[in-house]
């Protein structure tokens, strides 16, 4: 597989899904009852919005480990979304066919970000394992003990 490495976030497929999630969520929002839900049209807006400022974040701050805390937000935020969803199907805001719609987006994302968030964590620990050995190969080619010269 031919993966493009992401040089910002807009590069990302999780944020782009995120976006699309988030346009779908507006979009839902905006008609009928759903539109008069004040409490959980904005909060449900907000959990969409959530997820792909999370990824963007995550993704300038520059770091591994602050990368994969932000990844780990975004996906808690695509749950929260997915629950609103069952409240929204249950307050009779969504017909079956957008909820199942809603739900099936929110799950693809929720992936993505599960998969995004395992290979940076393999990344982070791959980085380690390199650190280490090169300290440990690093301090025994410069230890004095080794590289002192014998005296006779």
């Amino acid at each position: 597989m031919d993966r493009k490495r992401a040089v910002k976030f807009e590069d990302l497929i999780a944020w782009q899904k995120a976006r699309d999630l988030t346009r779908a969520i507006y979009q839902a929002t905006a008609k009928g009852s759903f539109a008069k839900d004040f409490g959980l049209r904005d909060q449900i807006r907000r959990a969409a919005v959530s997820i792909m400022s999370n990824l963007a974040e995550g993704f300038e701050r520059g770091g591994r480990a602050e990368f994969h805390q932000f990844l780990s937000v975004a996906k808690s935020s695509c749950a929260e979304l997915r629950s609103q969803l069952y409240v929204a199907l249950d307050a009779n805001h969504l017909s079956a066919s957008t909820f199942q719609q809603l739900l099936t987006q929110a799950e693809e994302v929720a992936r993505i970000i599960g998969g995004l968030r395992k290979a940076v964590h393999t990344q982070r620990l791959q980085a380690r394992t390199s650190t280490a050995r090169a300290k440990s190969t690093q301090s025994s080619v410069l230890s004095p003990e080794r590289h002192e010269p014998t005296l006779r």
